[in-house]
């Protein structure tokens, strides 16, 4: 009785309430102080998201673009797209398409904007080098002591698959192993003009190690332009003198050219030898029988929220399908929903799968580019600009990329092979507007305007607002039965 009259005591709900304040705003300045909030707060920053172009983007033309070059590497290759490119400097993107043999290591790197990665093609592992998190997976002290082995201790090791799609924040470095047994293919997506590149619209790779090759800066007709030379550069590293390296790592000069690199040919995908080991946690029925590695003790907190994030979702599954048609296909989309993170970046994806003829109603993004690459068959598409113009009509096929600005209506039929792509959005929060069918425009309208609309009849209003039963995706072969 007493405990319930000191809470209802007006004095004491104040002093409740005031120290409730200063522990919730104790935990956001430490959230705000964490290299992880980037501080995209209220509706003004957030649609300052992106830089835009200085000058008027020409899209009166748009094409469907396979890689421009591609670099070989000791385990694998990587191909670059033009990152001149009409389509990619005004929307502020890059692409590029890493293939990693079995047992391949893409050195660990980081570039200055945002990425999105879409497994295509196998499995494998990941490390993103979180700044100011602890190294949570430890060796066993006492076992590696016993064994004379070396101990060992690092950050989280991530494992993605196909389908996956993983987020990269700017500035963090990660290294992709492949454990499968085939190539694995990775495409990659960079916004370039994301408010975290600071510096120009392009894409630029930091690496921790190896020498890869050389890209050259410049300027051409006004713009800025970026192009490789063919010849090796050095990583991060290369830049300093060795006394400098010797003394911040500690060890002798002849470790210090290994660290820069001197005589390494192998570029940026080296295969790994034997010994190539990494800590991580061990199938529920070994950990039942004591495992090798256990978790460390020490925690601050921080290892359980920002240090954890999940940063790779699964949309190429069918049971993740948001939008399906058993007749037609499906699409599966990833935005800050479904994978919180991607609200930093803010970057959204969609996955789309079209059966046979399939057809994708026309659309178009309210709020975003569209950066959409082929993974399998083909297509044709058509593209209109808000003149009316077609932009785009031709055929769409696996490996090509093509870039539909934001507001450009887009229709796709897939080819008899049918179609299937991953299409990297600009913004966290993607919006798709319909033209027909299903929760389309046509139908958000009266009757009454329709008809004015385009001079017809109530009736033929009626069959243009409600003759398409399906939403999104289309099942083949109403409109060629129609014709006949």
């Amino acid at each position: 009785m007493v405990r319930g009259g000191l809470e209802e005591h007006p004095l004491y709900q104040q002093v409740r309430n005031a120290m409730a304040t200063v522990f919730i705003n104790g935990c956001l300045s430490q959230t705000d102080q964490f290299p992880w909030s980037w501080g995209f707060q209220g509706s003004e920053a957030r649609q300052q998201h992106r830089f835009h172009s200085p000058k008027a983007c020409h899209l009166e033309n748009l094409r469907a673009e396979e890689p421009a070059r591609r670099i070989e590497a000791e385990a694998g290759y990587t191909e670059l797209w033009e990152p001149n490119n009409e389509e990619f400097q005004c929307a502020g993107v890059n692409m590029v398409r890493h293939t990693i043999r079995p047992k391949g290591l893409l050195l660990p790197g980081f570039t200055n904007a945002p990425k999105l990665i879409f497994v295509v093609q196998g499995a494998g592992i990941r490390g993103v080098a979180m700044p100011g998190c602890p190294e949570t997976y430890e060796t066993d002290l006492r076992r590696s002591q016993s064994s004379g082995n070396f101990r060992d201790q690092h950050q989280k090791i991530r494992h993605f698959r196909e389908g996956d799609l993983l987020v990269l924040p700017a500035g963090v470095s990660q290294w992709i192993y492949n454990r499968g047994q085939s190539d694995l293919i990775l495409v990659v997506f960079v916004d370039t003009r994301n408010v975290a590149n600071q510096i120009d619209p392009f894409a630029r790779k930091f690496y921790l190690a190896g020498r890869p090759e050389m890209m050259r800066r410049g300027e051409r007709e006004g713009r800025s332009f970026r192009e490789s030379t063919g010849e090796k550069s050095g990583n991060v590293f290369s830049g300093f003198a060795d006394e400098f390296l010797e003394e911040a790592f500690q060890v002798d000069s002849g470790l210090v050219r290994r660290l820069k690199g001197e005589n390494d040919d192998r570029d940026r995908i080296v295969f790994t030898e034997e010994d190539f080991d990494v800590l991580m946690p061990e199938r529920d029925d070994q950990e039942r029988s004591r495992g090798r590695y256990v978790e460390k003790e020490s925690e601050n907190g921080f290892e359980e929220t920002v240090c954890t994030l999940r940063l790779k979702h699964n949309i190429g599954r069918s049971e993740h399908a948001d939008v399906f048609n058993p007749r037609g296909g499906r699409i599966s989309t990833a935005n800050f929903n479904n994978l919180p993170f991607l609200r930093q970046v803010r970057l959204s994806a969609e996955r789309g799968v079209l059966y046979s003829n399939a057809i994708s109603a026309p659309h178009y993004t309210v709020n975003a580019h569209t950066v959409a690459y082929a993974t399998r068959g083909s297509a044709r598409v058509q593209v209109a600009d808000n003149y009316g113009q077609s932009v785009f009509d031709g055929e769409v096929r696996e490996g090509q990329v093509l870039v539909i600005p934001q507001n450009f209506v887009v229709m796709t039929r897939a080819s008899d092979r049918g179609f299937e792509w991953i299409a990297f959005k600009t913004n966290d929060n993607a919006i798709t507007n319909l033209l027909a069918g299903r929760v389309s425009q046509m139908r958000l309208l009266p009757l009454g305007v329709l008809s004015n609309m385009y001079r017809i009849s109530r009736e033929e209003a009626q069959r243009l607002k409600y003759g398409q039963p399906e939403m999104r995706i289309f099942s083949p072969g109403r409109s060629q039965g129609r014709r006949e």
